[in-house]
């Protein structure tokens, strides 16, 4: 079978690849025996996406593939104007479906007509993946979506290492780990920077070496004492879930499926979005790592099957459906 991974390009640190959750997931189905293209992007906002059909159609002249996933709202919007005979299975990321966060349980009004394509495009895809149940939430034709969270390449993680003195982190400071834009306020580093001098700025690093490549944020995973994810809204954290398959404790506000992917496993707190409680929660973080070390976060990474390998077969499954429905036709 060959797909065609059409998303964003528009990220200057990509080096000719889709980011590090496209990339990894095409790679997966690589592993599983699928022939995957990448098909990037370049173009901004809607008008950018949809001039970007032209080059699109003469890609798929040239280069006949069996289906189509895209990655985003904008992105599948670029594959239904090419009008392509392929079906098109579109990943909701997040933000495509709910908007962006600019405070709790708010929405940059000008980002609500990212929710508005996403409603109107579903009847001309074939399959609508979604990360979350709250993402799932958006979807109207719902005989079409399949919750599947992105997974976690277990393998990859093992072989990264990681020395604290190599990343500059100072000795006899108990490190807590933000990593995202301070500048995106959805990602809220406003509160954890406010927890962090509730605690004792003299005890705590805090950490955010923003931007950084993939295999650079393992590393930090598994030096640092704990990751913060405070953020206003999200779909499936990647960064939660590798953070729990490196055992790293974590401290997180209850938003996408951060509640289930934490279960009742120790080392893992959720917190509100005020910044005591985060700061309380933190350190109850630190008091863990430093009783018990590490989590069982790989654990129970694994008994949810969220290892990259069983994600890609359940896309596969997805892909072959979608297929076997336009034969029919």
């Amino acid at each position: 079978m060959k797909v065609l991974f059409v998303s964003s390009g528009n990220k200057s640190n990509n080096k000719g690849k889709p980011g590090a959750v496209v990339y990894n997931q095409g790679e997966s189905l690589k592993a599983l025996g699928l022939d995957v293209e990448y098909f990037l992007v370049q173009g901004k906002g809607l008008t950018g996406y949809i001039q970007e059909t032209k080059r699109l159609k003469k890609y798929l002249k040239e280069n006949p593939v069996d289906l189509i996933h895209a990655h985003y709202t904008l992105s599948a919007w670029t594959a239904v104007c090419a009008r392509p005979r392929q079906p098109i299975i579109l990943s909701l990321m997040g933000t495509d479906a709910y908007g962006e966060y600019i405070g709790v349980n708010k929405i940059l009004f000008k980002s609500r007509y990212l929710i508005y394509l996403t409603y109107v495009i579903q009847p001309f895809v074939k399959k609508i993946i979604c990360k979350s149940k709250h993402i799932q939430s958006f979807v109207w034709l719902k005989r079409k979506s399949r919750i599947i969270p992105n997974g976690v390449s277990l393998k990859k993680l093992d072989g990264i290492n990681s020395h604290r003195a190599k990343m500059d982190l100072k000795t006899g400071k108990n490190h807590v780990l933000f990593l995202g834009d301070k500048n995106n306020i959805r990602k809220n580093f406003r509160v954890v920077n406010e927890a962090v001098q509730i605690i004792d700025k003299n005890t705590i690093e805090l950490v955010n070496p923003y931007p950084i490549a993939h295999e650079k944020v393992i590393e930090y995973l598994r030096a640092v004492d704990v990751l913060v994810v405070p953020s206003l809204m999200e779909g499936s954290p990647n960064i939660v879930k590798e953070s729990m398959a490196c055992n790293t404790p974590v401290v997180a506000t209850d938003v996408g499926d951060v509640r289930w992917l934490f279960g009742n496993e120790p080392g893992h707190f959720i917190c509100s979005f005020e910044p005591e409680d985060v700061a309380q929660k933190i350190e109850m973080a630190l008091d863990f790592a430093k009783k018990h070390g590490k989590t069982n976060g790989r654990q129970r990474i694994l008994e949810l099957g969220l290892d990259e390998k069983a994600i890609a077969g359940r896309l596969v499954e997805v892909y072959e459906e979608a297929i076997e429905k336009v034969k029919k036709f």
